[in-house]
């Protein structure tokens, strides 16, 4: 399905939130809902989880390797969490996982079995993409949070074998390969992280990253992330480090409309879903109202790794979106593009 015909079949279903007299609360509180993807500890979703799924709060699920027992359970953890969604009339969830290949794999038994580092060329990469997306669709997950294509110097980087390599033209021919390979299969492919966590000296899930790098260097490292638009990748994630050559003040570029709007959107022309790092991480947490900033930036969807943080980013939308300090306009332009990605993975 083209992004145009997944627009309007939105209208469908934005139906699910036309409110009668006296719920707009209620159909807030759902727009809200699907710009949230959220974590949860152990192999089952806790009850105040599922009621979250069934009115609407939440509009994915990210598991992890302690989620997963089996392959077997993962089909039937994933049927539960989208019977809950059905039950309350919303949306199919997104499901994602971090199926990167090497190390960096939820599902240890499944593709792809070489780390980025380790595939030599645009043939592998697109086959080990083909491989990992039929393997997550047959289990019903529909988003994996791959490929990095980061583009960090051959040694003293913290992204280590996630990375396809130190050139940035062989990181866009491998990264577009095994993006094309993914979402043959109807699974999501996600660019990250935008961006580029190449020059960081520190992991930004444990600490607030400024880039110093010079703009020309960075943009060296935007081939990657303008071939997997070229190619049609479905969603990019933006970084939580802070990028003084796209944005003086510094903020995350989580955060960052000169980084998501202008630099994503506007340069390099994407037009699919936009997904925030985790939201948890130092960067954004040393902001105030991190999640309206971040839809505001122009992400779409923010993801939180527990069910506390997530709740407690819902509590923050939803009291900015009644005081208008996160403009409707905005949540509804969250919502089209979540609405479109959903409709075409069907």
């Amino acid at each position: 399905m083209s992004r145009c015909s997944g627009l309007l079949a939105f209208a469908a279903v934005a139906a699910l939130f036309v409110p009668a007299a006296g719920a707009e609360r209620s159909t807030r509180a759902q727009l809200v809902g699907q710009t949230i993807m959220t974590g949860f500890a152990g192999t089952q979703p806790s009850a105040e989880l599922l009621g979250r799924v069934r009115r609407g709060e939440v509009g994915g699920v990210i598991l992890f390797g302690g989620n997963i027992v089996s392959d077997d359970a993962a089909r039937a953890l994933v049927s539960r969490l989208q019977a809950a969604a059905a039950a309350g009339g919303n949306p199919p969830l997104l499901i994602a996982v971090d199926q990167e290949g090497g190390p960096v794999r939820r599902l240890p038994d499944g593709p792809p079995r070489d780390s980025p580092a380790q595939m030599q060329s645009p043939e592998q990469a697109g086959a080990e993409g083909a491989a990992a997306g039929s393997f997550l669709h047959r289990l019903g997950i529909d988003v994996d949070l791959a490929p990095v294509v980061d583009t960090p110097p051959p040694t003293g980087n913290f992204l280590g074998t996630r990375a396809f390599g130190s050139d940035p033209r062989r990181n866009a021919a491998l990264g577009s390969a095994f993006i094309r390979g993914l979402q043959r299969q109807r699974v999501a492919a996600t660019a990250k992280h935008f961006p580029g966590l190449g020059t960081a000296g520190a992991n930004t899930d444990l600490a607030h990253v400024a880039i110093t790098t010079p703009k020309p260097a960075l943009d060296a490292r935007l081939a990657p992330f303008a071939a997997a638009v070229r190619s049609g990748v479905d969603l990019v994630m933006v970084s939580n480090a802070g990028y003084r050559a796209y944005d003086a003040s510094g903020l995350p570029a989580v955060l960052s409309r000169p980084i998501v709007t202008g630099l994503l959107r506007r340069k390099l022309g994407f037009d699919g879903v936009v997904i925030s790092d985790a939201m948890e991480a130092p960067g954004p947490q040393s902001q105030s109202a991190p999640n309206a900033k971040a839809l505001a930036s122009g992400v779409n969807v923010l993801l939180y790794t527990s069910e506390a943080g997530s709740k407690a980013a819902f509590d923050e939308l939803l009291a900015a979106a009644r005081s208008r300090e996160l403009s409707p306009a905005t949540l509804r332009a969250a919502n089209d593009r979540i609405s479109a990605l959903k409709q075409r993975l069907r």
